[in-house]
This record gives structure tokens, sequence and C-alpha cells, in this order.
């Protein structure tokens, strides 16, 4: 069963997974009131180089598939049904990584207390668990500049992103980017828990037990193991429709 035909909606697929994954954020708690952002590529029929992003002022609980809001990547809005526009700050960030990375599909951005409290620490994540043990290495870093208004940020925001499909913002928080929205969803739910897991460790005052270089890389090499043949085969993604169908069921107008 393809997520197409798990929901059924006359709007695009692309519309309907990123409100999903709004309506997600928002029931897991890693919302930040009518700030964050979720991106993904617009449909070809709504602009070239386009791509969605939620309506400024809208809760994560309020953006549906409808009235997500189309922008180009140099600022312009394409589409805005509710007529609120877009956060300048999320411009700022998601429309750097879609212009800079094309086998990018989704990028999402949150501001959680254990998202923010890591990546407020000097050695930002450790390799404590199998959470965190796949992105030894792989996890990329961003230093923090203010808040992000300044489109000269998008430069540094890319070259520091490079190819990998996670990184912390220092001192601001998480953000994930994948081919598909289900595939940046799925980074961001293993980054938030291998967070949070790090800060109930940190809480307990024991000694923490860091699993070694060669360990953290192995796990990581399984990861990506798993992550390649999947995609080879012709098999749905399995965990994505289950998050979709638990959408659907919990928020049956978000894909409206």
């Amino acid at each position: 069963m393809s997520p197409q035909k798990s929901i059924q909606s006359s709007l695009p697929i692309e519309r309907v997974e990123l409100a999903a994954t709004y309506r997600l954020l928002a029931e897991f708690g890693m919302d930040d009131s009518i700030f964050t952002h979720i991106s993904a590529k617009a449909p070809a029929s709504e602009g070239d180089h386009a791509f969605l992003i939620n309506p400024y002022g809208l809760r994560f609980d309020e953006v549906s598939a409808g009235n997500l809001v189309t922008v180009d990547l140099e600022g312009q809005v394409l589409y805005d049904p509710k007529g609120l526009g877009i956060n300048k700050a999320g411009f700022t960030i998601h429309s750097a990584v879609h212009a800079a990375r094309p086998d990018v599909a989704c990028v999402m951005h949150t501001h959680t207390v254990a998202g923010v409290a890591v990546a407020s620490l000097k050695d930002g994540l450790l390799p404590l668990n199998q959470w965190s043990a796949p992105f030894f290495n792989r996890l990329a870093y961003h230093d923090y500049e203010g808040i992000a208004l300044n489109h000269e940020e998008r430069g540094r925001i890319v070259d520091d992103l490079g190819d990998k499909h996670a990184m912390i913002l220092r001192n601001h928080g998480l953000l994930t980017c994948g081919r598909t929205v289900g595939e940046a969803f799925r980074t961001m739910m293993d980054l938030e828990r291998a967070c949070r897991a790090q800060v109930a460790i940190m809480g307990t005052g024991g000694q923490m037990n860091i699993l070694s270089d060669e360990l953290a890389e192995h796990t990581a090499q399984q990861e990506e193991g798993w992550i390649e043949s999947h995609q080879a085969s012709s098999k749905p993604d399995a965990e994505w429709e289950a998050y979709l169908r638990h959408c659907k069921a919990r928020h049956p107008d978000f894909d409206q």
C-alpha cells in the first residue's frame, strides 16, 4: 500500500505528506508555538524550484494540505490561500537547503527542549546508544549567528551541512532533510529521541558509557546498509505509512 492509496485526498501528495508532519510534530510535542518550519518541494504544477511551507501565524495543529504556502527560492509567494505570508527566518534556512541540495525533497527544523539542550552543549550529540550511534560522523554542525534573517548566512548553512542529512544548529535547534518527506521525518524522530536520551542520561549524574568510535561507526554503517537495501527494493515505506494512518485517525481534516 503506497501513501497515495493510504490517504484519499484530492490534493497533491506533496501537500498531504507535508501537512501530516506538522500535525504529527504538534501531537508529539515537538512544535514551538507558531515558530519553526517544515518544507517540501512543491508539485511541479505550482512553480519551478518552489517549495511548500507553513503559513505564518498558524499553530502546527492548524496546518492542513490546503493552506500550505507555495514560495520560490527568491522569496516570492506564489500561492497563499490564507494571505498570512511566511516567517522570514524560516525562508532563510529552508531556501538555502532547497537551492543547494536538489536531492532533498523535505527539510525539517525544530526547537525542542531536548534538541536545544544538546545544541547548547560544547560536545553536541554523543554516541551513547542505538539512537545516537547512527549519527556518528554523519551529523553536521552550524554555529549560531542570531535569528536567521541574514540571507548571507544561507551559504554558511549549506557549506556546513554538506551532503549530510542531519545537522545541529548550535544554541538553536535541530535540522534534518531527506529524499522523501518520510525520510526527513524519521531522521528527525531519531535525532530527537537521541537528544532526549542524552539529556536524561546526563540528568542521572551517573558516569556515561560512551560507545567507542569503532562500535559507533559499525552501528552507523549497519543503519546505512538497512536504508540502502530498503531503497533498492520496491517495498513501500512501512513506518511512514504507519505514521500517515495514525495522523489520519487522529486528525481527519489534515489532508483537506
